[in-house]
């Protein structure tokens, strides 16, 4: 038999061992698969043959001993797209990108609705507690399928606490907080109070004033807090509410309440530790999304007028 009829008959004969030995495998369409942490290959090839995605372990374990790298697998959700081979299943395994899935936190949520959000993905598992307020940095997080909520929690109150330790350091001079803990409270208070970036060092600059003159901050949000816990009111505040006495209503006590009111952003911490220099004490909204900023009583007086012509205007009032 010529040489070459003798190549071809090895090659036909090691692709039908092959065939065999290792079996094949059966991606029909793209599917997320899962590597348990702590999985042995022996375990995920069992797992895939289970799943129907490929026609032996015993098959699948050869191959990878004979032909594949030795190193080990990763842990997490996989995308195996339709017609990939064993051999680029188990590279997938040891060299491929785990599946992100994202969770994000905008500016300002309170605690209890960062609760309610985690707790409501059906990806994650276990319980959490309602997170203190104020600990959780706002922000889009990446996890993974299974990932336990503590854990992804944990990333948030630590995104939170590397960020103020970087932030606190830059603080300008003669600001109105002397702690970390504080700054957050007051930021909390920005947060709520404005919802442009452009005003927040304009507010932050208030509020100060505010602070540092021992004067009622008299901040809607403050009201609402306790009532809520930072969910919206979905009605007016009562007068009975504005006059209520705690450790929160910032119309019935001076200075800052006792704690956080919400999550507060990258931004409005910063406005707070480096807030505009004025001498505005009142602001009241103009209709258009924004402020009006006032030193004066009496001009401040002039445009709550105006406001409420706005409202009545509406029909809100």
């Amino acid at each position: 038999m010529a040489a070459g009829a003798l190549a071809a008959l090895a090659l036909l004969s090691a692709v039908i061992f092959g065939s065999l030995a290792f079996g094949s495998a059966q991606v029909e369409k793209d599917t997320a698969f899962i590597v348990p942490s702590g999985a042995t290959l022996t375990a995920v090839a069992h797992k895939l043959e289970d799943e129907g995605l490929i026609t032996s372990a015993d098959g699948f374990l050869l191959r990878a001993k004979l032909l594949g790298s030795s190193d080990p697998i990763q842990a997490g959700e996989f995308r195996l797209p339709a017609g990939i081979g064993q051999g680029g299943i188990l590279d997938t395994f040891q060299h491929g990108e785990v599946i992100r899935r994202f969770v994000t936190i905008p500016e300002g949520t309170p605690s209890i609705l960062v609760y309610e959000k985690l707790m409501a993905e059906p990806l994650l598992t276990g319980e959490i507690p309602v997170p203190e307020e104020g600990s959780v940095l706002p922000d889009t997080y990446a996890f993974e399928r299974g990932e336990a909520r503590t854990a992804v929690l944990a990333r948030m109150q630590a995104a939170m606490r590397n960020y103020l330790a970087e932030a606190w350091p830059r603080r300008g001079p003669d600001i109105a907080v002397d702690t970390i803990e504080e700054a957050v409270t007051l930021a909390s208070i920005v947060e709520k109070e404005t919802a442009l970036p452009k005003e927040r060092r304009m507010v932050a600059g208030l509020y100060s004033n505010r602070v540092k003159e021992g004067m009622f901050l008299q901040a809607d949000p403050t009201i609402i807090y306790p009532i809520t816990k930072g969910k919206p009111l979905g009605r007016r505040i009562r007068q009975s509410e504005i006059a209520a006495i705690n450790d929160y209503n910032t119309y019935s006590m001076a200075g800052l309440p006792k704690g956080p009111i919400t999550n507060p952003g990258r931004e409005s911490i910063a406005a707070v530790l480096n807030p505009a220099k004025t001498d505005a004490l009142y602001m009241v909204a103009d209709g258009t999304g924004g402020h009006v900023f006032n030193s004066d009583y009496a001009a401040h007086q002039e445009a709550v007028d105006k406001w409420f012509a706005i409202r009545r205007a509406r029909g809100e009032m």
